[in-house]
């Protein structure tokens, strides 16, 4: 899966994570165009154990994909409920306070 943690000074982080065999694609929901790229997800691959390792420490999480899904699930960050499937990819996000 692709990884990308961006750093906004002041803010905190955002970690993004997508399955692999979701980038460059478009997903449509309605009316809205989701373009997976790496300029939001990275270019770096990463083995899900890593993955596992930075989003358990995450407070800011965006996801797309079954794979990225489950291991949040796993980690007890998401619910199956907390899920929004769009064109049959899951996609949820993720804000602790």
């Amino acid at each position: 899966m692709y990884l990308k943690v961006h750093r906004i000074p002041g803010e905190g982080e955002v970690v993004a994570v997508c399955d692999r065999e979701l980038m460059n694609r478009t997903l449509r929901h309605g009316e809205v165009e989701i373009r997976i790229t790496v300029v939001f997800f990275g270019d770096r691959l990463v083995e899900e154990e890593e993955a596992r390792e930075v989003l358990r420490s995450a407070a800011n999480i965006n996801l797309f994909g079954r794979r990225s899904f489950r291991i949040a699930c796993e980690l007890g960050l998401l619910g199956e409920e907390d899920c929004l499937l769009i064109e049959d990819v899951p996609h949820a996000q993720v804000y602790l306070i």
